[in-house]
């Protein structure tokens, strides 16, 4: 039996990230017990993408507004259809949908994530919570990160998180201070270096650990302007396609030098990144898996590396939209405009019944 003063709360989070895996579905519960939030990270999945689906979610960023429409509405159904087998029946309070970014360009004034809410909710009859960034970005914020909210509320003692999925972000937390942003490119670029050797992804890091930094790449890569751009700031996949890409796809150097060279390239941008006087930072994305990555980042700076269990690793990010859904729900914060740059905190989300 719940005391008086706590609270409880089921939900699934569903992320879609800028990497293209796929969907991630995690179920959470959440209690709210003298003021302080808990979670358990119930169960979780990821369902991948079919090659198609994949080629057309990065095909629509160059299509019509019609493509665009339609694309939004099949992915909800996805979501609704995946979130339903997920749940095999079980209760469940709230889905939190992230959606998948399309556009991301907060000096315009927009972001755009699909996955049509509407249809989630119609499909699943669950109250269903999307479009959560728009309105800190109609604020005048990044609409992102929105995670370092969830991390201060249910990592309270961690200090520094590193996330490492298409786009490698950061956050530090110093007591009521919290400064976060996009670092520098991730998966997105290492992925496309592994699709060149026939591969989804280049296992442990092997491919990287083959070859030989070159300078030139390297300098080109630190040079973009991008890194030398203070916080907040944020990234987009269209980010990548103009700036980075062509860098990285240069056959005039191996394939081997490239990806090593970007490994090389991440590592610096993210000791760059970390302040002085961290001892520790959890480390959680794809990214985390990849071994040579990790160890040239612990090579490069102080903090501790810290990587959690598996579950935490893979679906942290789908685990705090979730609590962020909660936090909708209840009318309360979900971004700080600290990390934001948005002038004013606000519950942001669209919420279809």
């Amino acid at each position: 039996m719940a005391a008086p003063d706590e609270v409880h709360y089921t939900a699934i989070g569903v992320m879609s990230g800028s990497s293209l895996d796929g969907l991630d579905l995690a179920l959470c519960h959440f209690t709210l017990r003298g003021g302080r939030w808990s979670f358990t990270l119930d169960d979780a999945r990821t369902i991948p993408y079919e090659p198609a689906f994949q080629q057309k979610l990065v095909a629509v960023m160059n299509g019509s507004a019609l493509e665009l429409a339609r694309l939004d509405r099949d992915l909800g159904d996805l979501i609704g259809r995946a979130v339903l087998d997920f749940l095999q029946g079980r209760h469940v309070d709230l889905i939190a949908s992230h959606g998948h970014t399309v556009f991301h360009q907060p000096v315009e004034g927009l972001t755009v994530q699909i996955g049509h809410g509407a249809r989630i909710a119609a499909i699943t009859g669950v109250r269903t919570i999307t479009d959560f960034r728009t309105l800190d970005v109609a604020l005048g914020g990044q609409g992102a990160p929105l995670v370092p909210l969830g991390e201060q509320l249910l990592f309270p003692d961690q200090r520094a998180f590193l996330n490492i999925g298409g786009i490698c972000n950061i956050s530090v937390h110093d007591g009521a201070r919290v400064l976060g942003y996009d670092v520098c490119i991730g998966n997105q670029a290492l992925n496309l270096l592994a699709e060149e050797a026939g591969k989804s992804f280049d296992d442990d890091g092997a491919l990287a650990r083959s070859g030989q930094v070159d300078a030139a790449l390297l300098d080109r890569l630190n040079a973009i302007p991008f890194h030398r751009q203070p916080p907040p700031r944020s990234l987009g996949r269209e980010w990548f396609d103009a700036g980075v890409r062509a860098l990285i796809t240069d056959e005039l150097i191996t394939l081997k030098d490239r990806s090593r060279t970007v490994v090389e390239h991440i590592a610096m941008m993210v000791a760059e990144a970390i302040p002085a006087g961290i001892e520790d930072m959890l480390v959680t994305g794809g990214g985390a898996h990849n071994g040579f990555l990790m160890e040239r980042i612990q090579a490069l700076n102080k903090a501790h590396i810290t990587i959690p269990r598996k579950r935490i690793v893979d679906y942290k990010e789908a685990l705090i939209f979730a609590f962020l859904g909660v936090r909708r729900l209840r009318g309360e914060v979900t971004a700080l405009a600290s990390v934001t740059g948005a002038r004013l905190e606000a519950s942001g989300g669209s919420i279809f019944l």
